[in-house]
């Protein structure tokens, strides 16, 4: 199999990089700027024509959510017109895209966890441009997967994880939002999940219930301030700094774009149609530490 991906630094498309290392039936091709941008459709054109893919993956996007609202040209040039693009060019050589999207489509207001046809409603300029993707990826190329997914995390990248642990080391107690609730998501299962799917299309051929959007998140749900909490705990199992999580609203803690109140996202689809279920949060994470600690 030849699996695509744009980008290679981003924790899901490096996840997927040391994912290449240990699947020695797959052929991976990693494209990165400045040979290949989504803001240059011509260069993603000629390297996948080139790579001759049987998938194209599209982790790639502007995932600044605050900076978006003061540069939305730059995000939705990354995040509709980049991941139109790509799925124009896979399309080109018959290949089904799998590309990447957020929770922040949801304005948040739902009870209980979302599922793929809920209406969506972003709350602003990151959610709109990475909605206005999956549209253009989907009219773009009817082979395509939209895999909605949340709170990433890994060892490697800017994410809460890290932020958490380095807080931690600098402060006697932390404040951490605690209304706002979703289902943290560790970059290495995307990635496994990825390619698991990758391998079923590649194996039972493109089927139509593939095409559309699928949740792909971690099974656990809980809000900023209990993952601060687990994060603090675990880290103290592995002889890390003890300190103090106090909640606060997110009113305490003001930004320039709006975060959904609830991200929880349904993965029923994600089992019935991929038979895929990531792991528990609590081992994820300490994997996730375990590889932290040791470098």
């Amino acid at each position: 199999m030849r699996l695509y991906v744009i980008g290679a630094d981003g924790q899901v498309a490096r996840s997927l990089r040391e994912a290449a290392s240990v699947h020695d039936d797959i052929v991976f091709g990693f494209g990165t700027r400045p040979d290949v941008d989504l803001l240059h459709p011509k260069s993603i054109h000629a390297a996948i024509a080139k790579f001759r893919p049987d998938a194209v993956v599209n982790p790639a996007a502007f995932t600044a959510v605050d900076r978006a609202e003061s540069e939305p040209n730059q995000a939705f040039a990354l995040n509709r017109d980049g991941a139109r693009a790509d799925a124009i060019a896979a399309a080109n050589q018959d290949a089904p895209v799998i590309h990447l999207s957020t929770d922040y489509v949801f304005d948040g207001n739902k009870i209980g966890a979302y599922v793929e046809s809920d209406a969506v409603a972003p709350q602003g300029v990151y959610g709109r441009s990475k909605l206005e993707g999956e549209t253009a990826v989907a009219e773009a190329n009817p082979r395509h997967i939209v895999l909605r997914t949340s709170w990433i995390y890994a060892p490697f990248g800017s994410n809460f994880v890290r932020t958490m642990l380095r807080l931690a080391a600098e402060r006697d107690r932390l404040r951490v939002v605690d209304d706002q609730v979703g289902c943290p998501t560790y970059a290495p299962d995307i990635a496994t999940a990825i390619i698991a799917m990758a391998r079923k299309l590649t194996n039972s051929g493109w089927h139509s219930k593939y095409a559309g959007v699928t949740h792909l998140a971690g099974p656990d749900a809980l809000t900023w301030c209990a993952f601060a909490r687990e994060i603090i705990r675990a880290s103290v199992e592995r002889g890390g700094r003890f300190v103090p999580v106090d909640p606060i609203s997110t009113s305490d803690y003001p930004t320039a774009a709006l975060r959904p109140a609830n991200s929880r996202l349904s993965t029923a689809r994600l089992e019935s149609i991929f038979d895929l279920r990531l792991p528990p949060m609590k081992s994820s994470l300490a994997n996730c530490l375990d590889r932290l600690s040791q470098s």
